[in-house]
């Protein structure tokens, strides 16, 4: 079989000699994008587009020659109710194939990714035959999903009821609490279509509803799913208590994960593509008393801005925020709690920074999305890859800039202000609450004061809040009660737009759609650092830093209910008046 791999990758052709010997291109043209991504990295067939030496649609099909795969015209393809039955709605808008024939016992889909071959193995599954990929335009497979499937959809129910049947009689299915269940038994339930047909829909609605977590919970009696969508957790439908071990089992076969391993927790990793885009889920299973826990991370680059004007920057932290980038040495921390957005903040930093003449190396615990042109290094503290070991690497990589994805002891925190003294730019975060106290937490972890006031340029923090849906977006005049909880008198109020949610169909009936950052950034001046110095409090160094006209997260919340942008309830929820 290696031998076979070992051939298949000698013989099988580069991208620019296909397109050199169709004509679309000459050695030229090759050379030049070759130096490009050298430089920049990046796809050569992308490349070779972005210089304009070659438009999609020749770029598709060279692509198809390499993977073997027809190029069809959908336009010239006759749809049957028979053919079309082939493949169910959700299946079809998750995957974005449609199929084009029926051959004996095999079936031909028409696929827009010819690099997404992969996703041909679970149609197999899901089908319970052969199944073939042909490449056709992007655009005429979406126009045929849509016309095709567009309104059809497959139920909760009816799925459930499906991988019901498919698991009974099953040890799983005749205990209450999963009972012992074999491996032959398990792999069985995990491969069966009905359950992957089912994981694929709840998979595909989380997705579609801009889910970022999906738990998959189970309890004595009852199976719980829950999506968490901006920032707060929704139920699905429950499925019975015993489809928990095929579901869970089945998003282990699809992340690695070992299936007959239930007593430790479990970490992996799912690439696949949902409606033609790439999305990334990272799973972590957990014992329970009850069976395995289960939550997916969905990590879906088309939905997070990584622009640093996209972030709710208003513009006095914009200019802040671009001053420190071009800083040529010191720490910026970002700060706050998990799920607070401080990864995106930072991305958006490394993104606006990244040019052909700067070195950014990062080193993150995930890698949560790949930055062309940025050197990306995933800890790994299993085999040794801490975060002080891959800073000391770095150290020795020539780099300009660094990110550290959190400093979470001495020797990281040490090695940070080492990198900074030696002129670099350290990027990285720490869990605090604000960001006076993010002084406190350093010299917590064995960092002396003058090194921190010699090295820390800034510390940023930050909350997530939600956004008024602009759909069903309502403005209102607040009562002396509201006005009262926020501390503001009405004459502070005059001219400010209060706004809520009625709730709709866009916003699934919450009134939010969407979350934005609210900021406080503290500069370290002279004076900040005379007092980290002299070992005053936390409390203190805020009052000072407000008189120099730090805006704390409290007085940004109220800047973005001030604009209509969230509600006084999210600000009260994430802030504290200080």
């Amino acid at each position: 079989m290696a031998q076979l791999a070992n051939r298949y990758t000698r013989t099988k052709k580069l991208l620019g000699q296909i397109l050199k010997e169709m004509g679309a291109i000459h050695e030229g043209m090759v050379q030049e994008a070759l130096a490009h991504q050298r430089t920049e990295g990046g796809q050569i067939g992308q490349i070779l587009v972005k210089l304009g030496h070659l438009d999609e649609p020749t770029l598709q099909t060279a692509l198809a020659r390499q993977a073997g795969l027809e190029v069809v015209d959908l336009d010239q393809v006759q749809f049957t109710p028979d053919l079309l039955g082939r493949i169910d709605a959700n299946t079809a808008r998750m995957f974005n194939v449609v199929p084009i024939r029926q051959e004996g016992s095999k079936l031909v889909v028409a696929l827009s990714n010819p690099q997404n071959t992969a996703l041909l193995d679970d149609l197999r599954f899901m089908t319970g035959g052969e199944v073939e990929g042909v490449l056709a335009p992007q655009e005429q497979v979406d126009k045929a999903v849509e016309k095709h499937y567009g309104q059809a959809q497959d139920s909760m129910r009816t799925l459930v009821d499906s991988a019901i049947n498919a698991t009974e009689g099953t040890p799983a299915a005749k205990s209450g609490r999963g009972g012992h269940v074999d491996l032959a038994d398990q792999e069985a339930m995990a491969n069966s279509p009905p359950v992957i047909k089912l994981l694929q829909y709840i998979l595909f609605q989380a997705i579609r509803d801009r889910a970022s977590d999906i738990h998959l919970e189970p309890f004595e009696e009852d199976f719980k799913i829950r999506y968490r969508v901006d920032g707060a957790l929704y139920e699905l439908e429950s499925p019975p208590r015993h489809l928990a071990v095929s579901l869970i089992s089945r998003v282990k076969v699809m992340s690695g994960l070992d299936i007959a391993e239930t007593r430790l927790p479990q970490d992996g990793r799912i690439e696949m593509s949902i409606g033609g885009r790439p999305v990334d889920l990272r799973v972590s299973t957990l014992p329970t008393m009850f069976g395995e826990s289960c939550v997916i991370r969905v990590l879906d680059r088309s939905v997070v801005s990584l622009d640093i004007e996209q972030i709710g920057l208003r513009e006095k932290e914009r200019e802040l925020i671009q001053k420190l980038i071009k800083l040529p040495y010191g720490i910026v921390l970002v700060t706050g709690p998990t799920g607070s957005g401080k990864t995106t903040t930072l991305y958006s930093c490394l993104n606006h920074a990244n040019d052909v003449g700067i070195k950014i190396i990062t080193t993150e615990d995930p890698v949560e999305y790949e930055l062309q042109g940025i050197v990306q290094i995933q800890v790994n503290e299993e085999i040794g890859t801490t975060y002080a070991n891959c800073l000391r690497a770095i150290l020795r990589q020539d780099p300009d800039m660094i990110l550290v994805g959190e400093i979470r002891d001495l020797e990281t925190a040490q090695i940070a202000v080492e990198a900074s003294l030696t002129g670099h730019v350290v990027f990285s975060t720490l869990h605090t609450n604000d960001a006076p106290q993010a002084v406190t937490r350093m010299q917590d972890l064995g960092i002396e004061p003058f090194l921190l006031t010699a090295t820390v340029e800034a510390i940023i923090a930050q909350r997530l809040v939600r956004r008024v849906c602009q759909e069903c977006k309502v403005t209102y005049e607040p009562g002396a009660e509201v006005l009262a909880e926020l501390e503001l008198t009405q004459a502070e109020i005059q001219g400010k737009h209060f706004a809520y949610g009625k709730g709709c169909r866009l916003c699934n009936g919450t009134g939010y759609k969407g979350r934005t950052a609210i900021y406080e950034m503290m500069l370290l001046t002279e004076s900040l650092r005379d007092m980290i110095l002299k070992g005053v409090s936390s409390d203190e160094l805020r009052s000072q830093a407000r008189r120099e006209g730090m805006r704390t997260l409290r007085e940004s919340g109220l800047d973005a209910v001030f604009d209509g942008v969230t509600t006084v309830e999210e600000v009260i929820r994430e802030t504290m008046m200080v």
